[in-house]
């Protein structure tokens, strides 16, 4: 052990037994509070009982002495003008950080803030070696923050969040044990960046979108190539395949609510019809010839319409 771990573990708290060995002054003067609270009862009664809550733990001193256990819940017997006390809340409580500026591993300047929960685990601890517990936590929080965001990158701050809460925890619990605070967590609520830097990653996402969208569209694009290849050698391997593919697109447009549909009948499909005798009829007439004789117009009777020729 060096010579800073021994001086601090001297330090520290050390709980003494009130049975330890005093000098004839302080216990003349035990024993004198004692034969006040007896004689004077029903005064002393409400000088020396106090009620502790179940989330409390009062810490007593005996002549300046911490005794050897925090007390309560419940009542306890103070001793008058001997015994002093200090109420201790057990519960678990938590602090804002403030906006920390936070410069990061790859020097980008972000502002960081954060929320720590904690409870005092011991009561004698926390009132004697250290001032104000909390106060102390919420100010190591803040330095031990701006330390370890420090020694990140910017992407790490911004995907590994959960491994920097439990490192700060780790780290912050660590450092209060000898305070008797127990750190429980810590989140980081908030990364801010800059508004040029915002703007940059966002163009960046914006570009990288673009990409993947082009290459997931290629590959669409090949795809369909590939299978309009194979198709393609599929039907010119087989005579049949177009003619049945054209007779399946005329299925799909006659579905439609359509009265008059007109589609080009290739001749190329006539001998996959067979037609037995298929000729033209005779006509049993003969033909008119559209040639048109003229006779001659013989003139008539002015303003008689019956006597007129007709060509």
């Amino acid at each position: 052990m060096s010579s800073l771990e021994r001086q601090s573990s001297s330090r520290s708290f050390r709980p003494s037994d009130d049975t330890d060995s005093r000098g004839s002054c302080s216990s003349l003067l035990i024993c004198f509070s004692y034969c006040s609270s007896v004689i004077c009862f029903p005064c002393a009664i409400c000088l020396s009982i106090r009620v502790i809550q179940q989330y409390e733990r009062a810490v007593i001193f005996r002549l300046g002495k911490v005794m050897r256990e925090a007390a309560g819940p419940g009542l306890i017997f103070i001793l008058p003008c001997i015994d002093d006390f200090r109420c201790i809340d057990m519960r678990t409580t938590s602090f804002d950080v403030p906006p920390q500026e936070v410069l990061s591993k790859d020097s980008v300047s972000v502002t960081v803030d954060a929320v720590i929960y904690f409870r005092v685990f011991d009561a004698n601890k926390a009132v004697v070696n250290v001032e104000n517990a909390t106060m102390s936590t919420q100010l190591l929080g803040q330095t031990t923050l701006r330390n370890i965001l420090g020694t990140k990158t910017l992407a790490e701050l911004l995907s590994k969040r959960d491994q920097i809460n439990f490192e700060m925890q780790q780290v912050l619990d660590k450092l209060t044990d000898a305070w008797g605070v127990k750190v429980e967590r810590v989140d980081v609520k908030d990364v801010r960046l800059p508004k040029d830097m915002q703007r940059s990653m966002a163009a960046e996402a914006e570009a990288a979108r673009e990409a993947r969208a082009k290459v997931v569209a290629a590959e669409g694009e090949k795809k369909a190539a590939i299978a309009l290849r194979d198709a393609a050698e599929t039907i010119a391997g087989t005579p049949t395949a177009l003619q049945l593919r054209y007779l399946q697109t005329l299925t799909t447009i006659s579905a439609e609510r359509n009265s008059t549909i007109v589609f080009p009948f290739p001749v190329d499909f006539m001998p996959f019809f067979p037609v037995k005798n298929f000729a033209a009829p005779k006509s049993k007439s003969p033909v008119r010839s559209n040639a048109t004789s003229l006779r001659e117009v013989k003139p008539t009777a002015k303003g008689d319409p019956s006597k007129s020729n007709a060509i």
